[in-house]
């Protein structure tokens, strides 16, 4: 919200001047029985509103000295022999809290500078105005300039867009525009979820590609998976995504398998105590075969989740006690309402090889040629669960029923420097969780070890 606009200018005897200011007084006082005092003190920031000439006809940024309000300008300086010192310097701003985002009113001041800079050289609109000219003509003019500032706010406040008539041949047209941050970047593991009823707004006059990938975005389906399915290609439907995050019409979760963990955040305490309804909620969105348990049921599933135990293993729990998730319960929308409410976290699985990290301390890895440790064959060995780190165990030899290609160790190889979850390597890979632990179990005794965070 624009708390204040004004209209200042350089005069050669006086010096930095408030020629026109809205509200009045919001800036300086011009009248002793003013209700309410200025702003801030004008006079330690008169230096930067008509500042040296390097910061002219660039955009100005201004806190006051208490760091309550923020200062937008942009000077101007016309040059031309007519005027005093052969200089005309101007410079149009606007007050705003110093905690509001000021990107959206950016363009506002500069299409106010370039507006009225156009309405000097054309005609002297604005070199009539505060100095000593006192002729009926300068006093029109004044009005006039005071009427259009005081519109401007008006309007933008009120309606975020102006559209102001200045004479025959120029209009002041303004819009405020939200300000979104740049979208995060799609991987092709993330699932896009739909915010809004895309079936309800979209027509023929929409991008093709983005018309093909809007039917497949349904919870469910990966970025990948969605680009195959609309045959788009990856590059252009991930661009896509992003132009639909931009304007948070989707969120993006993660990859939902029965081998994720998750977890409980302190916003479970909120779930409990059933604020906003949010019992009812998550209940109109799992419950399936219109059957509906009590909401303690919804708690108490929540609550059993844990950092060591897998969604499978969460599900074997309730079953061994005589409670079968899955005949009441959709698990996918459940996990996805936890996650998107905030209610649950996720923890994520990352393979680390020692030898392969430390091959990239010390040489480039020849991913082509296979080497000597992984032409060997070892015996399989198993994974065992110790806090957050998994280490490769070995497996009695008898137990050995699958011998994987020496290509697919090499190419998993590349996955074991802990910066690719399992996610990545599942997606590109095209992989099972079970396919890819299963091969790791090939490297050498002690190499890899599993991390979840």
């Amino acid at each position: 919200m624009i708390l204040g606009i004004f209209f200042a200018r350089f005069l050669p005897q006086e010096g930095t001047k408030v020629v026109y200011q809205s509200p009045p007084n919001c800036i300086v006082s011009t009248s002793p029985n003013a209700l309410k005092p200025p702003l801030f003190d004008f006079d330690t920031i008169s230096e930067y509103i008509i500042p040296r000439q390097a910061f002219f006809n660039r955009l100005v940024s201004i806190l006051d000295p208490d760091s309550k309000y923020r200062i937008l300008g942009h000077p101007i300086c016309i040059t031309d022999p007519k005027y005093a010192r052969n200089e005309f310097m101007f410079n149009f701003s606007i007050v705003l809290r110093a905690d509001i985002d000021e990107i959206p009113y950016e363009a506002v001041v500069r299409r106010l500078a370039s507006t009225f800079a156009e309405l000097e050289v054309q005609n002297g609109f604005l070199s009539g105005v505060g100095g000593d000219e006192n002729a009926d003509e300068s006093k029109e003019r004044c009005r006039s300039i005071e009427a259009l500032i005081e519109i401007v706010k008006e309007d933008l406040n009120n309606f975020n867009e102006c559209m102001i008539p200045v004479d025959n041949a120029n209009t002041i047209n303004m819009k405020l525009f939200p300000y979104h941050a740049p979208p995060p970047p799609v991987k092709p593991w993330n699932v896009p979820i739909s915010k809004i009823a895309f079936s309800a707004i979209t027509d023929s006059t929409w991008d093709l590609s983005m018309l093909k990938i809007l039917p497949q975005i349904d919870g469910i389906k990966d970025v990948r998976s969605i680009a195959h399915s609309a045959d788009v290609s990856l590059p252009l439907t991930k661009i896509a995504l992003q132009h639909l995050l931009y304007y948070d019409s989707i969120l993006l979760i993660d990859l939902f398998l029965f081998s994720n963990i998750y977890a409980p955040t302190m916003l479970i305490r909120s779930f409990i105590n059933n604020e906003d309804d949010m019992q009812e909620e998550c209940a109109n969105y799992v419950f399936i075969h219109g059957h509906r348990l009590p909401n303690y049921y919804l708690c108490r599933l929540f609550t059993s989740l844990c950092t060591s135990r897998s969604v499978k293993e969460w599900l074997k729990l309730h079953s061994d006690q005589g409670f079968p998730v899955l005949e009441f319960i959709d698990v996918r929308r459940f996990i996805q309402f936890g996650v998107i409410k905030g209610i649950l976290y996720r923890i994520h699985k990352f393979a680390v090889g020692s030898r392969y990290l430390a091959s990239l301390g010390t040489a480039v890895v020849d991913r082509t040629q296979p080497t000597k440790n992984f032409n060997d064959r070892h015996p399989p060995r198993e994974i065992s669960k110790s806090g957050i780190k998994i280490g490769i165990n070995r497996l009695n030899n008898n137990e050995a029923t699958w011998d994987p290609e020496p290509e697919e160790q090499h190419t998993l190889q590349k996955y074991t420097d802990g910066c690719h979850s399992f996610d990545q390597i599942i997606t590109e890979l095209n992989m099972g969780d079970a396919r890819i632990m299963d091969l790791l179990r090939q490297f050498p005794e002690g190499d890899v070890k599993i991390l979840y965070r």
